[in-house]
């Protein structure tokens, strides 16, 4: 019982402390000259992960945004087999690869990632709706 305690103690410790900062994080920047943020961002992989952890937690915020509105797609939605629309799908593909382009970013992350996203929304999207007529 004690080692249990001990070892969920240790669990809510690590989860509340910060990530340990490397040597390698530290180090000065080797080659290149800054590009992000207007060429003022970065003097360490430290800040490079500080802002790639803040850009992921807004990025889940509308995710989670996001996924309201599937939710709201699925009362729709007669049964599981009209969830799957690739028509939709193939509109919103065309539509991220131009934004990302636009925006500097390659279009095959920017596809790739959606492609995961909406695949994973989807099959939330069926589970509610087959939820709904039981």
């Amino acid at each position: 019982m004690a080692c249990l305690l001990l070892l969920a103690l240790a669990a809510v410790s690590a989860a509340t402390m910060p990530a340990p900062v490397s040597a390698a994080d530290q180090m000065p920047v080797p080659h290149g000259t800054p590009q992000a943020a207007g060429g003022t961002c970065c003097d360490s992989l430290a800040e490079v992960r500080q802002n790639i952890d803040r850009i992921d937690s807004a990025i889940l915020k509308l995710m989670a945004e996001r996924g309201t509105y599937v939710r709201e797609a699925g009362r729709f939605k007669a049964n599981a087999a009209s969830v799957q629309d690739d028509a939709r799908v193939a509109r919103i593909i065309a539509k991220v690869r131009a934004e990302a382009e636009a925006d500097g970013l390659s279009p095959d992350v920017a596809e790739a990632t959606y492609r995961a996203m909406i695949a994973a929304f989807t099959e939330e999207e069926k589970k509610q709706v087959e939820t709904r007529g039981k």
